[in-house]
């Protein structure tokens, strides 16, 4: 990959814009823009493997332990969470929607398709804002994406969407109280969970059951279940 960062001091907006331009360049030099399997209306940048795709990122960044590029997919949690979105528009309309730990900002643009008010896609990683960024453009809509940790914060929302986030023990014990927190807030919580073994079924009550399809680079399966989940309050 070429380009360098520029001259200016760390932090400044030339640097960080330096950065984020060589971010926007990686991803879609390591992606491919397609049609994403079950949403027709939408396009997405998209890569053919996750490993590989891992390591390059840390080797020719010069960066060692970078996130796994969850950016770079349409994964099954997303899926049908942006599906059920679609086809219920009433969903988001005219609400403040955060789509949380992004990604590749599917969940988000889906929401602002079907008329969401303010859209804001949330992920830790700054690729993935990048990667927001140009499906944002492809798909013809302005999202506003953020690379900040919001876990424990109250945002400024109607609706948060999240697609797929119960993978692992760690995280699951991480958001559970937190969806429980905002839930009790007032702020609407729904989640798109494809039967990860670590989502708390007590813990929300179902909303649609939908059948996505996978890939076998992703999954062990070529379609999955996807359960749309409402959050429960206390």
């Amino acid at each position: 990959m070429t380009g360098q960062a520029s001259s200016a001091p760390n932090g400044s907006p030339e640097a960080m814009r330096s950065e984020n331009e060589i971010r926007r360049r990686f991803v879609a030099a390591n992606t491919q823009l397609g049609p994403v399997a079950g949403l027709p209306e939408l396009v997405l940048r998209q890569a053919d493997e996750a490993h590989e795709l891992w390591h390059r990122t840390e080797r020719e960044l010069s960066t060692a332990g970078l996130p796994p590029p969850f950016w770079a997919f349409a994964w099954a949690g997303g899926l049908g969470l942006a599906r059920h979105i679609l086809d219920h528009p009433e969903t988001v309309r005219g609400r403040r929607v955060l789509d949380f730990a992004a990604g590749s900002g599917l969940v988000a643009i889906a929401a602002l398709r079907a008329g969401g008010e303010a859209v804001t896609a949330c992920d830790i990683d700054p690729f993935a804002t990048a990667a927001m960024h140009l499906n944002a453009a492809a798909n013809g809509v302005a999202l506003h994406a953020i690379d900040l940790d919001l876990v424990s914060t109250v945002p400024e929302a109607d609706l948060v969407l999240a697609g797929d986030v119960f993978y692992d023990r760690g995280m699951a014990a991480l958001l559970a109280p937190w969806f429980t927190r905002m839930t009790s807030a007032g702020i609407e919580v729904l989640v798109g969970d494809p039967d990860r073994p670590y989502f708390p079924h007590d813990r929300a009550e179902p909303v649609a059951r939908l059948v996505v399809p996978t890939t076998l680079a992703l999954e062990d399966v070529e379609v999955k279940p996807v359960t749309v989940w409402r959050w429960r309050a206390e």
